[in-house]
């Protein structure tokens, strides 16, 4: 019960790993940073845009200065009366008005001069780093200051100057500030919500579905229905697409081959006993054929003897395919044409079936194998070009099985060569995979798997040279440890059903 319990809590956190709350998805993550981005790129518009609001509401006081200065050096500025002098100052928002002409500064309105001037504003020369150092300091600092603003206006040669308190600039940029900041939220999000939808329908919808296509694949690799169904797209996603559905799909068939390979294990294990049973009578009663005087009996009995002890040996290292390797080969020096002969006594050819068996292996090369892996796959080979020649019953047709080595390059090649109709697309395609490789309807495939491995195992290499209507052939690749001197037409043919 305990075990249990902690199976099912193991169970349960590895489905919280694999789920992701809202707030740490893609899509909150995504929408969030949008939003912040917009809000820097924003920031970085308004500190220049508040700035230049400053810029412009002190050039429209110096302006509206400008005007009254000039009504008033027309006339006679010192007849005003304190009265009209504080109506004009109080229109303009200036506690002073001067003008500039020719190096000579002239004060033309005044209502009361301030103890201290504490910033002047040159509107003529500021640069923008100023114009913003100006503008935040009296917005951040500022209400109780006096301001200095002077300048040209227009084309006019003389130079306006008023003194004004902060105050009102301040309230200006204040709301100005307002205005902007609420605005730029308001973009900031309109914008986030589209960039959000965007990149959601194009990028984070496609890979959720991903994930949860991996997630329920991993849950049931078996099941074909999981395998992700890629959308029509030709950019990185669709390709992403279609390459998860490919590995999912050769992963699919991988597990179904190894469920195949095991339910064989199964089966073979459950015959092997009554297998070897059988084989051992048999090997009694060939012990007694033995005793046989008969001539014929006599030289049947050794072959028969030597195939019985091959069964058992088959069907005791049947189990291991797929389970585990093949055992290491166990090199000898070995006649190679004696090897072909058992091979075609194995294969016990019909002589009514017209197929003929053609051993040109010369009698003297000796090679460097291990005689019962070698004899499997030569074998196997023999025996599926027999079984391609049986299949039409016609008595023009040519059904020859050929045997032929050949050395060159440091290399002993053994061909296997028959002419028989040629291999199917199918086949060829995966002529070397277990379960997909048969050449006929209800074959393992198993076969040429495992003579491919057995070949490698001698540090060889098994491969189809050719196969097309009326034949095929098929070479093994052998390192030439034996080096033995042979009849120079033997060894230096070429396999004649290849050309």
């Amino acid at each position: 019960m305990a075990e249990n319990e902690r199976q099912d809590g193991r169970n349960e956190a590895a489905d919280n790993r694999r789920a992701v709350p809202l707030t740490r998805g893609l899509s909150t993550k995504l929408l969030l940073l949008t939003i912040l981005f917009v809000m820097l790129a924003e920031v970085l518009i308004f500190i220049p845009s508040v700035a230049n609001f400053a810029q412009q509401w002190m050039r429209q006081r110096l302006q509206s200065a400008a005007a009254v200065g000039i009504v008033l050096m027309e006339g006679d500025p010192d007849s005003l009366s304190r009265r009209a002098s504080n109506d004009v100052l109080m229109a303009t928002g200036a506690m002073a008005i001067a003008v500039r002409d020719g190096g000579t500064s002239r004060l033309l309105v005044v209502s009361q001069m301030p103890p201290e001037i504490d910033m002047h504003a040159d509107l003529d020369n500021v640069g923008p780093l100023k114009a913003i150092r100006q503008a935040f300091g009296t917005m951040f600092f500022g209400g109780d200051r006096v301001l200095r603003v002077f300048g040209r206006v227009g084309e006019s040669r003389n130079q306006y100057e008023i003194i004004i308190p902060d105050s009102a600039l301040r309230s200006a940029m204040l709301v100005y500030a307002r205005n902007v900041a609420v605005l730029s939220l308001i973009i900031s999000l309109f914008t986030a919500m589209l960039v959000f939808y965007a990149i959601n329908r194009i990028m984070i919808g496609p890979i959720r579905a991903m994930t949860r296509s991996m997630l329920a694949f991993a849950a049931a690799p078996d099941d074909a229905d999981r395998i992700i169904r890629p959308e029509d797209r030709d950019d990185e996603i669709g390709i992403a697409e279609r390459e998860l559905a490919g590995m999912q799909e050769t992963l699919n068939r991988a597990l179904g081959e190894r469920k195949r390979l095991a339910d064989l294990g199964l089966a073979v294990s459950k015959i092997n006993h009554d297998m070897r049973n059988m084989l051992a009578a048999a090997q009694l009663m060939s012990d007694r054929l033995a005793q046989i005087k008969d001539p014929t009996v006599q030289s049947l009995t050794p072959k028969l003897v030597r195939t019985l002890d091959r069964a058992v040996s088959y069907s005791e290292g049947v189990l291991a395919y797929g389970r585990a390797q093949e055992a290491p080969p166990s090199r000898r020096r070995l006649q190679l044409h004696a090897l072909v002969e058992d091979v075609r006594a194995t294969l016990g050819i019909d002589p009514a079936s017209g197929i003929e068996f053609v051993n040109k292996v010369d009698p003297l090369l000796e090679v460097h194998a291990d005689s019962e892996q070698l004899f499997r796959v030569l074998a196997n080979l023999c025996r599926n070009a027999v079984q391609a020649m049986s299949g039409k019953d016609e008595a023009a047709l040519v059904r020859r099985l050929t045997v032929s080595t050949l050395r060159e390059n440091g290399a002993l090649r053994i061909f296997v060569a028959d002419t028989g109709p040629g291999l199917p697309p199918r086949a060829r395609e995966n002529l070397f995979t277990a379960f997909r490789g048969s050449a006929r309807s209800g074959g393992t495939g198993l076969g040429l798997a495992i003579a491919q491995e057995l070949v490698r195992a001698h540090g060889g290499e098994i491969s189809l040279v050719e196969s097309g209507s009326g034949h095929t052939v098929f070479a093994i690749d052998l390192p030439d440890a034996v080096r033995v001197p042979s009849t120079p037409a033997r060894t230096g043919q070429r396999h004649e059903s290849a050309r």
